[in-house]
């Protein structure tokens, strides 16, 4: 074999799940992995190692058992849309609903660009134990918590978990199953995410009401089955990682994490306060918006000019990642939107918790049908763009019924619209992905999949955010445009702000009024996710049809 430019992988025992041995990695039939040390800006000192495929039984549960992951990280995503309400009354603020969420969500989105470094380094299981830990501690803080600080905390902790659960899953998957195949094992994964996601408000609902803890049980409960994840990834997952004679912390882009840090915390928390929590004039929202967007650039400008960038700059420039994780950007950001405030809308109206978390279980009936069954079209025909237009027309069906909704609109059309969101949100996740995996080289596979993961979490984040914000300001507007001039307005509106409990003791004539400027406010919540995901359609068309390739290695020619 020393007559060969490289050492092919057919005649080297290649790499196997359990870290049995490692493959070489190029020859002329790989052109793909030979190019990686001659493109600029790529990983020119770190060696790729492809696995073995792996088949049967042995996939199923090692994908199983991150899988559990997953769908308890994308109920804890959102568990907190059917919980405001008895968290709120323990703590005595239903303002801070977008920072319990949030809190969440952003550590989620600044631990997610990171992980597909740090495993690429330090290997997908130790990445994946890490996250079960974090967590798991997340959660039992939150558990524990006797006021909103400590409560928040236990979120940022349990988002640093959560983050990694889903995005180091993906990562082993796209490392363990070739391309052509993985829209069906995506699809699946989808389903443990999606399902998990619309299922996070049922669950918090039914935990709330059913249970002498309260929404305490709701996150205690989820620290035995992360644990026992945790103990199988341990067991089952020796994907090797990539080989270097750097040392380890040489590889890591400690800048470009942290200049990605401040500049989410900066955008979100100027979001938040600004008509929130202080008018938008106040120093805090005037100053840290503007500090994001310094620290956005500096990112930016930073990524493109390091070795090895946390999020590779240059692949964003390429038509289909950029439009894939734009149409991510977006519709996550509509469906985050519908999930936290279709309860809200449905419990102003009367539903109990539990009630308003059982429309949303339509939603993942769309999920578990369109997912799969996108990855299926894809695997048979190779295509996905058409594929990816019909499933955010999915969302858009979903977003018009959305506004054409009163205080008297029958429930069946928000099952109805659930239907349609779960659908489109399933089959574009799936979609978006593979057409990202198709379109860069197999050494960025887990860059531009944290890429993606980025893109989806900060649009749930600054969805949520929007949203609060439009609420919030709409609703104030409008109640004090109607009561304003009354007496004890001011504390009685701020009670109806804080507490969705107030709306059964309000003054005599207050009552129509009220329900009233409460539709104004998800009305505006409505339409603002209906531009959202006019701007996600035209995301999504402008993908370009790449290959999708049948062997881990791309070795098959065209």
């Amino acid at each position: 074999m020393a007559e060969n430019e490289g050492i092919s992988a057919q005649n080297v025992p290649p790499a196997l799940a359990d870290g049995s041995s490692a493959a070489a990695e190029s020859n002329e039939r790989t052109p793909l992995l030979a190019e990686t040390n001659q493109q600029p800006g790529t990983n020119d000192n770190e060696q790729i190692i492809i696995v073995e495929e792996v088949k049967g039984a042995k996939l199923w549960i090692i994908l199983c058992s991150c899988w559990i992951g997953v769908f308890l990280g994308a109920i804890d995503s959102t568990i907190i849309a059917t919980l405001s309400a008895p968290i709120s009354s323990d703590f005595k603020s239903l303002s801070l609903l977008s920072w319990l969420a949030t809190a969440y969500l952003i550590s989620n989105a600044a631990c997610q660009p990171i992980s597909g470094r740090l495993t690429d380094i330090f290997g997908r299981g130790p990445g994946l134990i890490f996250s079960n830990i974090f967590f798991a501690a997340g959660n039992l803080i939150c558990g524990f918590a006797q006021d909103a600080n400590v409560m928040i905390f236990g979120r940022v902790i349990a988002g640093i978990g959560g983050g990694g659960l889903m995005s180091i899953s993906t990562f082993l998957g796209t490392d363990l199953v070739p391309l052509r195949d993985r829209g069906v094992v995506q699809g699946i994964g989808n389903i443990c995410y999606g399902v998990g996601g619309m299922l996070g408000g049922v669950f918090g609902g039914l935990v709330n009401d059913n249970s002498a803890w309260g929404w305490r049980l709701a996150f205690l409960v989820q620290i035995p089955p992360v644990i026992v994840s945790a103990c199988l990834v341990a067991y089952l997952v020796r994907v090797p990682p990539k080989v270097s004679e750097k040392s380890y912390l040489a590889r890591i882009d400690f800048t470009g994490a942290l200049s990605l840090i401040v500049f989410l915390v900066l955008l979100l928390l100027g979001l938040n306060a600004g008509g929130n929590i202080v008018p938008w004039v106040h120093p805090l929202p005037l100053t840290t918006l503007p500090l994001s967007l310094v620290a956005f650039v500096g990112f930016v400008s930073w990524e493109s000019r390091a070795k090895q960038p946390v999020i590779p700059v240059r692949l964003l420039l390429d038509r289909t990642v950029f439009t894939a994780c734009m149409t991510n950007l977006s519709c996550c950001m509509v469906n985050m939107m519908a999930l936290f405030y279709a309860p809200v809308y449905l419990q102003t109206r009367g539903s109990s918790a539990t009630d308003a978390g059982l429309v949303i279980l339509f939603a993942p009936i769309g999920i578990c049908v369109c997912s799969v069954g996108s990855g299926y079209v894809m695997k048979k025909t190779g295509r996905y763009v058409g594929l990816g237009i019909l499933a955010v027309a999915l969302q858009l069906a979903c977003v018009i019924i959305l506004t054409t909704l009163n205080e008297h609109s029958p429930k069946w059309l928000m099952m109805v619209a659930f239907l349609l969101l779960g659908s489109g949100q399933g089959a574009m996740l799936t979609i978006t992905l593979l057409a990202c995996l198709a379109a860069v080289d197999h050494s960025h596979q887990a860059t531009v999949t944290s890429a993606t993961y980025a893109f989806r979490s900060v649009g749930g984040t600054v969805g949520i955010t929007i949203a609060s914000a439009i609420y919030q300001n709409v609703l104030k507007t409008q109640l004090y445009d109607r009561f304003g001039d009354l007496p004890g307005a001011e504390d009685e509106i701020r009670r109806i702000r804080d507490d969705l409990g107030e709306l059964k003791h309000l003054p005599e004539g207050w009552y129509d009024g009220v329900m009233a400027a409460f539709m104004e406010a998800f009305r505006s919540v409505w339409f603002t996710m209906l531009g959202l995901i006019l701007l996600g359609l035209i995301s999504v068309s402008l993908m370009k049809q790449h290959k999708l390739h049948t062997t881990l290695s791309r070795a098959e020619r065209n």
